[in-house]
């Protein structure tokens, strides 16, 4: 029994002194027959597996190349490098079977971009020469790294550019001096254009709206004209109706007054002439019809007794008839 517990003993010690707790930011491989492989569980045997740190590795590089002409320029570069989980085997051959191997890969990669830098410089004349043809440049070969050193690029900048030689700097910098102020005045010139055509294009709008509105009054205008027109055309013809209306009366009554004359004394001219008569200063003249009153007197009288006069003898021809 205590020998059954010994041996129980030892198999706990050996797996306590063998296993180990895998950490979230760890790789665990192990060899295979193909290759490298992952070991995915949380426990893992120490003496048959590597931990490698997914942590990403940094590091900064100047990188001195050659332009056309053998003008040197310098380069320094920022670059964040992590394990590639797809090309874990060259991770381990490029880093080594170890748990910095990522590092040590990183070293590699320098020799590389090194390599990568150069390349684009000697086949580019110094005015040619760009941070962001670098850049781009490397983007291009980070296929290459990853398959190459199983690397993983996260970021790659480039920092500073500029030529070992001082006074080819000194130029280069004046040379964008100028040409940062050819586009300033360049830009403010556009500027002013543009002003200037937006200007021109908003007058031409308002000239355009002025001139709908001025169409549009002349249009009301003239539809008041028309309504205007219209309502006195109308209105004259109905004056006209009703002075045609007023006439064939007056002919009629005329008409009627010439075949009967005694109906002049129905008449209103005959009523306010006997109206005109009382009104005189001696009532009894207008009774007696005498000729001693006034001239004023004498002339209505005379015009009312002809009137009458008139009235009878033509009611007498009518009754003979």
């Amino acid at each position: 029994m205590e020998f059954v517990l010994i041996i129980g003993a030892l198999i706990i010690a050996a797996v306590l002194f063998e296993y180990r707790f895998r950490k979230p930011d760890q790789i665990v491989v192990y060899e295979t027959h193909d290759g490298v492989g992952i070991r995915r569980g949380r426990f893992y045997p120490r003496h048959f597996s590597t931990p490698i740190t997914r942590t990403a590795h940094s590091f900064t590089q100047t990188i001195e190349g050659s332009a056309k002409g053998n003008l040197d320029v310098r380069f320094k570069i920022a670059v964040t490098v992590a394990a590639s989980m797809s090309h874990l085997a060259s991770l381990v051959r490029a880093g080594g079977w170890t748990a910095g191997s990522v590092a040590r890969a990183g070293k590699e990669l320098e020799t590389l971009l090194l390599g990568y830098a150069k390349e684009y410089t000697e086949a580019r004349g110094i005015e040619e020469l760009t941070s962001d043809g670098l850049r781009i440049h490397l983007q291009q070969r980070f296929k290459d790294i990853n398959s190459a050193l199983g690397l993983e690029i996260v970021n790659l900048a480039i920092t500073s550019f500029e030529p070992v030689n001082t006074q080819i700097a000194e130029a280069m910098r004046q040379r964008e001096h100028a040409r940062i102020l050819e586009q300033t005045e360049t830009l403010n010139q556009q500027a002013r254009i543009t002003e200037a055509r937006a200007r021109v294009k908003a007058d031409e709008e308002v000239a355009l709206l002025e001139h709908g509105l001025a169409l549009k009054r002349y249009d009301l205008k003239k539809s008041e004209f028309e309504r205007d027109a219209m309502l006195a055309e109308a209105r004259t013809t109905h004056e006209l109706g009703l002075k045609k209306k007023q006439l064939e009366f007056e002919k009629e009554e005329m008409r009627l007054l010439k075949e009967s004359p005694e109906l002049l004394l129905l008449t209103p001219q005959a009523a306010r002439l006997a109206e005109a008569s009382q009104s005189l200063k001696n009532a009894r003249t207008v009774v007696s019809l005498s000729p001693g009153e006034t001239m004023q007197g004498t002339d209505l009288l005379a015009m009312f007794h002809t009137f009458v006069q008139g009235a009878i003898e033509a009611y007498r021809k009518t009754n003979k008839k």
